[in-house]
């Protein structure tokens, strides 16, 4: 008696678990990497801190490289909102040790239309310096002046400190209908990262 079919035994197709990754997951990694890439477009270039009647202030100056996306919106009357995230830390804190002090500053910049000009200005205001072009306007939304950091005594003599800072564009500060849409696309998520720069008189 034959068996029929022996020895043509075939073998099983491996097909990879459910709960490990496929040739579907590369592709979407390399959408993630791309976006995480196109979000560092704003950049701190300098910081000079100083102290002045027992207080730490700080000086700085940002650059920044607006998607064409925000370019039209601002074109078009959106005001754009610059968040400004400010961390005094000791230089060699471990990460849960609590800040010094931690703040947060905005500032705006719009286009108006009807008079051709555009406008920056420290929120919560609404008005500000006003300039003929936008490239003028994005340099003073880059100069940070006199900003308040810091009490001296609220400082340990000898110890060593950092200030650390990161800046992005406040999507929660768009008009209601822009922020689904700028949650989504890499063009709208604009940011420095995170950089250290020594607290120095």
């Amino acid at each position: 008696m034959r068996l029929v079919g022996a020895g043509r035994c075939r073998r099983p197709r491996w097909r990879a678990p459910l709960n490990q990754p496929g040739r579907w997951w590369w592709p979407l990694l390399a959408l993630l990497l791309v976006g995480s890439v196109l979000a560092q477009e704003f950049r701190v270039t300098q910081v000079h801190t100083r102290l002045v009647d027992g207080t730490y202030t700080l000086d700085a100056t940002l650059a920044f490289d607006f998607s064409a996306e925000a370019l039209e919106a601002l074109a078009n009357g959106v005001p754009l909102t610059i968040l400004v995230h400010l961390q005094v830390r000791r230089s060699n804190a471990w990460i849960w040790e609590n800040s010094v002090t931690d703040q947060q500053v905005r500032y705006a910049i719009r286009h108006k239309p009807l008079s051709e000009t555009y406008e920056v200005y420290r929120l919560p205001g609404t008005s500000g310096r006003t300039f003929v072009t936008r490239e003028a306007a994005m340099t003073a939304l880059g100069e940070i002046q006199d900003l308040q950091l810091v009490e001296q005594r609220r400082l340990t003599a000898g110890e060593n400190y950092a200030v650390e800072i990161k800046v992005s564009l406040d999507i929660e500060e768009l008009p209601l209908p822009l922020r689904p849409m700028a949650y989504l696309r890499p063009a709208w998520k604009l940011a420095s990262g995170w950089t250290k720069w020594p607290l120095t008189p």
